[in-house]
């Protein structure tokens, strides 16, 4: 069985690989790994911690995405790619014959709903904002704390791909993805247990979005209307784990520290916190490009924070002692930060 997405010459020029973890898909995806046992080497640690912080209104959402058969379309809106705060947003302006076409088609696979889905198939306002006030505390729990690993692995699946990327070979591109994704020009076949059916792009492309909570096989939208997005899974070298997620007191220090340098150079001094990292991977982590992270590298180092050393072809940027001081106050003495050269680097086109 397989989806077979049909190119056309217009359709290559179009497709595009993901900038950066789409923070809905990842919510979807890990709801499917919440409700099951799937992945417990790489996800029980993960599903004993978030299963133990959801709220009763929160798990409500579950019953949207079920671990097999259709999940809401509507939870994973196109404007997810620009952020948790755009996906919100786009997710409240879902029309209302998005709810009802989705809600209708759970409903008809026997799934369960929330007492609130008939209001939301109507459109109610206040349904609407109730799901996306739980849906972005669902995030906020079985997500963000885990973002650094989930942007530190798509980093490293760019670099994996960038000779096709840079050499402007999608046909490459789309050839070493994932072994459930089979290239015979001009087929794409997502192979799995999935519906047998022809998808034609007419001349959109579509969207390749690697997944860190994607398990075992690819998916993508059922709704042929939608813009067409696979999700594949990446690899994981270690598991999520909960002992790396901030306490709530180092996420205030970060807040305060981003406060007061300005966001781009909170994020870049909290993300060589706990190893170093290239201008490549500080660019892809703060969503800016490289000549912008290269940028507020220079004032962090000019102002002592930041020390920068070659490794090979890279430059290699970690905390120094005063800028452990900024981050972690009085227990900077207790940190310790491993040696640049310890680390694998992550170039990106």
């Amino acid at each position: 069985m397989a989806i077979r997405i049909h190119f056309t010459d217009a359709d290559l020029a179009h497709t595009r690989l993901a900038q950066a973890p789409d923070p809905l898909w990842e919510a979807l995806l890990s709801m499917h790994l919440l409700q099951t046992a799937d992945g417990a080497a790489h996800f029980g640690p993960w599903r004993r911690t978030v299963r133990r912080q959801l709220s009763d209104p929160v798990r409500d959402l579950l019953r949207f995405a079920p671990p097999s058969g259709y999940s809401a379309d509507f939870l994973t809106p196109a404007g997810g790619g620009g952020g948790l705060e755009a996906g919100i947003g786009a997710l409240l302006s879902t029309p209302r014959r998005r709810f009802r076409h989705d809600l209708t088609e759970l409903a008809a696979g026997g799934r369960p709903l929330p007492r609130w889905a008939g209001a939301l198939a109507d459109g109610d306002d206040d349904a609407v904002t109730h799901l996306a006030r739980a849906l972005r505390t669902y995030v906020g729990v079985a997500v963000t704390p885990w973002w650094e690993q989930i942007r530190a692995r798509m980093c490293a699946e760019r670099a994996r791909l960038r000779r096709s990327l840079a050499g402007g070979d999608l046909q490459g591109l789309l050839t070493g993805l994932h072994p459930g994704l089979v290239w015979q020009q001009p087929v794409l076949e997502v192979v799995g247990p999935v519906a047998d059916r022809d998808l034609h792009l007419d001349g959109h492309g579509l969207l390749v979005l690697p997944s860190y909570f994607c398990w075992r096989r690819p998916t993508l939208l059922k709704d042929p209307a939608l813009p067409c997005v696979v999700v594949y899974p990446m690899t994981h070298d270690g598991a999520p784990d909960a002992a790396s997620a901030p306490g709530a007191g180092g996420r205030q220090r970060l807040r305060s520290v981003a406060a007061l340098l300005g966001h781009t150079r909170g994020e870049i001094l909290g993300a060589v916190a706990g190893r170093s990292r290239t201008t490549t991977e500080l660019a892809c982590g703060a969503g800016v490009s490289p000549a912008t992270a290269s940028h507020h590298v220079g004032v962090l180092r000019q102002a002592g924070l930041l020390d920068s050393r070659r490794a090979g072809k890279a430059v290699l940027h970690s905390l120094t002692p005063l800028g452990l001081a900024v981050l972690y106050g009085d227990t900077a003495r207790q940190v310790t930060v491993p040696p640049a050269d310890r680390w694998d680097t992550c170039t990106g086109p």
